[in-house]
C-alpha cells in the first residue's frame, strides 16, 4: 500500500523520473507516543531555555563559529581549546554511531531537532487547524473556498512566526542571547546582517517544515545512510514480524482468520512519517519514531491478538538466521566505551587551566649580549583568561639561574580577556651547557601555579670543555 498522493501541498519535487509523494501522516498515538512526547517536549524545554542560563557569567551553550569563541556548561572556549572541542564532537559522534549499532535510528525518532519539531509542534498545528490525515486530503484535493484559504493563510502564518523563533533560537546559540537581544533592539541599520541572518534563517526553517519534511530524513541526511553499514545481526531496530504476520488477511465478521495475525488495515503506511510500508522489511527510511508499533497494537487488542506484531527486533530474529543467539556484550562494551570518552572529556573541561598562554621567542631575535656579560633572550606570550572573573598573574622561571625581566608590565586579566606581553630571560653564559636550552616559564596566580609553558634559550656555550 502506497502513502497517499497529492500535488496541491508543496512543491513537487522529481525522484527518479517521477513526482513527489505528498505524505499525509495519521495522527499517532498510544503508549510510545505518550513516551516520545515526554522526551520530545522536555528537549523542546532545554532547547529554548538553555540560552537564557549562564553559568559563571557565560552562556550554557554557545558555539560562536565567527568570533571562535564556544561555552560548554558555562566554561569558555578559545582556539587554543581546539583539541577539546574536537574531543567532545568526537564524544558525539562516536556516541550516536554506538547508539545506532545497537539500537538503529532510534536517535532520528525520538531526539532529532528536525523530527521534535516537525511531529510535535509543525504537524500538531496541521492536525488542529486541517483535521487529521483523510480531512487534510480533502481540504488539499476539494474546491478552492474560502474556509480552504484562510486555513491555509493561518496555518503557513503560524509555521512563518514558529520558523522566526527557531531562527532567533538558532542564532542565541552562536552569538549569544545578549548579542541576539542586541540585534532585536536596536535600529536595523546597526545590525544589517544580523536581521539578514534571521530572515534567511526563517525561509529556510519554514521551507524544511512546511515543504521539504520528510526529504530531509530521507534523502538529505546522511545519517541514514550510515545506518545500512552499522546494524548487524544483534542490532535493534523497529521491524515487522513477517512469520507471525503472514499470510494477511482481512478478518471477517462470524469466520475465524485463518492466515498470519496482519489484517492488511494499512494503518501503519497511514501513520508513518516517511511513507513506507514496515512490512516490506527494514529500510533505510525508517527512522524508529515507533508509530507503527503503536497503531498496530491499538489493532491486536481489538481483534484479540499478541501486541508486537510490529516491535523492537534485533536483524537476526526479522531475517530468521540459523542458530541466531541474542548477545549484550556489544552493547555493554559500546557504553563502556561512550563512558570512557565521556568521562575524558568532561575531565578536559574541568580541568584546564585558569590562564592559557602561548610562548614564542621574538621574530627575528637570537640572543644578546648585556654589558655586564650576560646573555638575555627576548620572547612574547600572549595569555588568556579562562577563569570566568578577572584574575590576577605574575610571571616567574622555574629555573633560579635565569632572570625574568618583564618589558610591559601587566597584573590582571579582565573576563574572558587577552594580554600579549614581551619579558627577557637573563643568564650568565657560564650556565648554558649547549646552544639550545630547554627551560619554562611559570603562570602563577595569587600564588598558585595555573599554567607552565615550555621554550628555549638561545646562546653559545660557556665551557665547551
Amino acid at each position: 500500500m502506497e502513502a497517499v498522493v497529492n500535488s496541491n501541498e508543496g512543491p513537487i519535487l522529481p525522484s527518479k523520473g517521477k513526482k513527489r509523494k505528498w505524505i499525509y501522516a495519521k495522527k499517532p498515538s498510544g503508549k510510545l507516543y505518550n513516551y516520545r512526547q515526554w522526551v520530545g517536549y522536555s528537549l523542546l524545554l532545554f532547547l529554548f531555555v538553555a540560552p537564557f542560563i549562564k553559568l559563571n557569567g557565560n552562556p550554557f551553550l554557545m558555539f560562536n563559529i565567527v568570533e571562535r569563541k564556544f561555552s560548554i556548561f558555562g566554561n569558555m572556549f578559545f582556539p587554543q581549546d581546539l583539541h577539546i572541542f574536537v574531543f567532545g564532537m568526537l564524544v558525539v559522534m562516536v556516541g550516536i554511531v554506538l547508539f545506532t549499532a545497537v539500537f538503529g535510528r532510534v536517535w532520528c525518532g525520538w531526539t532529532c531537532p528536525q523530527t521534535i519539531f516537525m511531529e510535535l509542534i509543525f504537524r500538531r498545528i496541521e492536525y488542529i487547524i486541517e483535521g487529521d490525515w483523510t480531512q487534510q486530503k480533502k481540504l488539499n484535493e476539494g474546491p478552492n473556498t474560502d474556509s480552504r484559504a484562510w486555513k491555509k493563510l493561518l496555518k503557513h502564518s503560524i509555521f512563518l512566526i514558529i520558523s522566526c523563533l527557531i531562527s532567533n533560537l538558532f542564532l542565541a546559540y552562536i552569538i549569544g542571547i545578549d548579542a541576539l537581544i542586541e540585534i532585536i533592539t536596536d535600529p536595523i541599520e546597526q545590525h544589517l546582517v544580523g536581521f539578514i541572518s534571521i530572515a534567511v534563517f526563517t525561509l529556510v526553517f519554514y521551507t524544511v517544515f512546511a515543504h521539504v519534511r520528510e526529504i530531509v530524513c530521507t534523502t538529505i541526511c546522511p545519517y541514514g545512510r550510515f545506518q545500512g553499514v552499522l546494524l548487524d545481526d544483534q542490532s535493534f531496530t523497529v521491524a515487522y514480524n513477517s512469520e507471525r504476520g503472514e499470510p494477511r488477511g482481512k478478518i471477517t465478521k462470524g469466520d475465524e482468520n485463518k492466515g498470519g495475525d496482519c489484517v492488511d488495515c494499512g494503518l501503519c503506511v497511514h501513520v508513518c512519517p516517511t511513507g513506507i510500508d514496515i512490512r516490506n522489511g527494514v529500510q533505510l527510511e525508517c527512522i524508529n519514531c515507533t508509530a507503527c508499533i503503536d497503531v498496530c497494537d491499538t489493532v491486536m487488542h481489538k481483534i484479540g491478538k499478541p501486541v508486537r506484531l510490529i516491535g523492537f527486533y534485533s536483524l537476526g530474529e526479522v531475517e530468521n538466521k540459523p542458530g541466531f543467539k541474542q548477545s549484550y556484550s556489544r552493547h555493554i562494551l559500546y557504553s563502556v566505551v561512550l563512558v570512557v570518552l565521556t568521562s575524558v572529556f568532561l575531565f578536559f573541561i574541568f580541568n584546564r587551566a585558569a590562564i592559557d598562554g602561548s610562548l614564542l621567542r621574538a621574530t627575528g631575535s637570537t640572543y644578546q649580549t648585556m654589558a655586564d656579560g650576560r646573555i638575555s633572550n627576548l620572547y612574547t606570550i600572549e595569555v588568556i583568561n579562562k577563569s570566568g572573573h578577572q584574575i590576577p598573574f605574575s610571571l616567574e622561571t622555574t629555573d633560579p639561574n635565569y632572570e625574568l625581566k618583564v618589558v610591559n608590565q601587566i597584573d590582571s586579566l579582565v573576563k574572558d580577556g587577552a594580554a600579549k606581553m614581551s619579558f627577557f630571560l637573563i643568564t650568565d653564559k657560564k650556565n648554558i651547557i649547549t646552544y639550545k636550552t630547554i627551560t619554562s616559564i611559570v603562570i602563577k596566580s595569587e600564588g598558585k601555579e595555573v599554567n607552565k609553558l615550555e621554550t628555549t634559550f638561545i646562546c653559545p656555550p660557556g665551557n665547551k670543555n
